[in-house]
């Protein structure tokens, strides 16, 4: 395949397209068109086709896309042909619904250590691994390959623990701390600020309300 550059809109849109075709594939679906898909997805025909040119089409003029394989070839792409180990730093109440999600397993990330600073927490299992403190953390690096890093601590604690994970062999952050991160260029951080995602939606309630006072 060749290489180009790929818009982030465009990748911000392949987790979709692989989680409708997984559903597609569960429903004994072998192929469909562009404009099947487009009415599932609630997207236009000409959207997908464009984003899947970007990666080689892989649609076949009147037959449409193969299902399993377009499923396969998004994976690849997302790189979830291959396992990712992972480990999730604070394990309050999102820390441990993360570690409960089994779906992300799956997926091909596995989860391999949880680390907290709750003493009390020390030794207690979730799902079969136990926790562990976060004095024990750089020594687990050292010993373990693990390539992805989940943070769902206090903003100020997780400053410090992302400048531990940038001194160590972790490719990737998973950040659920309400604040950025400015790692170096080799750690890909990845940041999900939940209360963002409110806003959002507050703001979409009302505009919603304010464009319909008006009708």
């Amino acid at each position: 395949m060749e290489e180009k550059s790929i818009s982030k809109a465009v990748i911000s849109r392949l987790p979709r397209y692989y989680r409708y075709l997984g559903d597609l594939m569960e429903n004994g679906v072998e192929r469909i068109s562009s404009n099947e898909l487009s009415k599932k997805m609630n997207v236009t025909a000409s959207q997908i086709r464009q984003d899947l040119n970007n990666f080689g089409g892989f649609g076949q003029q009147g037959y449409g896309y193969n299902v399993k394989y377009l499923h396969a070839e998004i994976g690849k792409i997302l790189g979830l042909d291959r396992n990712h180990n992972i480990i999730i730093i604070g394990v309050g109440s999102l820390g441990q619904a993360l570690a409960k999600y089994q779906s992300f397993e799956r997926s091909g990330f596995v989860l391999k250590g949880l680390f907290d600073i709750n003493r009390s927490l020390k030794g207690t299992s979730i799902r079969g691994i136990k926790i562990q403190m976060i004095d024990e953390l750089e020594e687990f690096l050292k010993n373990n390959d693990i390539e992805i890093a989940a943070l769902t601590l206090p903003k100020v604690k997780a400053i410090e623990v992302a400048d531990l994970l940038a001194k160590s062999s972790i490719k990737g952050i998973w950040n659920f701390a309400h604040t950025d991160l400015n790692l170096p260029e080799d750690k890909i951080v990845e940041s999900v600020h939940l209360s963002d995602s409110l806003m959002r939606l507050s703001y979409n309630i009302t505009r919603y309300g304010e464009e319909n006072e008006k009708l």
